[in-house]
């Protein structure tokens, strides 16, 4: 429970900051997310022989699927849900996480629908990282990882690190790594329906 109130601290601050003082870091985070992405890739490298690499496999290859599926029947059923055209929920749900991409490529299409996706997504990679300690009490880190969608390559993986142990973070690598390589293809194709 004390991680949870950092991060909201965390959060907090950061609004504060951004909204006061207004610093300029122009693409310092992207710089950070490659080296915290390097650092996390030399761990497992180092920390992981072969026998345990088969052994995470087939856990691997499975929850991104399990983890898109669902992410697309739920943005499916908010579109029932709320009316709108399943194109939209679908293409939404489809992100698994990844704002910066998802609210953009349905912008082209709709700016309000773009706004949704973004939003939608964002708000995905923020639950991730406030509830996932407290949902892998329930149902185990390694189910809990599908929470994070293809975040859990990149931003969300510190976090399932610390709380989910070292063959969680292979399997999460691994699991938002698929997802990162089959979102830019199928937010598109399910526009284009």
């Amino acid at each position: 429970m004390r991680f949870l109130h950092l991060v909201l601290a965390s959060l907090t601050v950061g609004i504060l900051v951004g909204r006061f003082f207004s610093p300029d870091f122009g693409n310092a985070y992207e710089i950070m997310l490659y080296i915290l992405i390097f650092v996390i890739g030399a761990d497992l490298g180092l920390n992981f022989n072969a026998e345990e690499l088969r052994r995470v496999g087939r856990k691997a290859l499975t929850l991104p699927f399990l983890t898109l599926t669902g992410s697309i029947l739920g943005g499916l059923l908010a579109a029932l849900i709320l009316g709108i055209e399943p194109r939209w929920g679908l293409a939404i749900g489809a992100g698994c996480g990844w704002y910066s991409l998802t609210g953009p490529l349905i912008a082209q299409y709709s700016a309000v629908y773009g706004a949704v996706g973004f939003l939608g997504n964002l708000l995905r990679e923020i639950l991730t990282i406030t509830f996932y300690p407290l949902v892998t009490q329930k149902i185990g880190p390694e189910k809990a990882v599908v929470m994070g969608g293809a975040t859990t390559m990149d931003t969300t993986l510190p976090i399932i690190t610390k709380f989910g142990g070292r063959e969680v973070a292979l399997v999460a690598f691994v699991h938002g790594f698929i997802l990162t390589a089959v979102v830019p293809f199928l937010v598109p194709l399910i526009l284009s329906l």
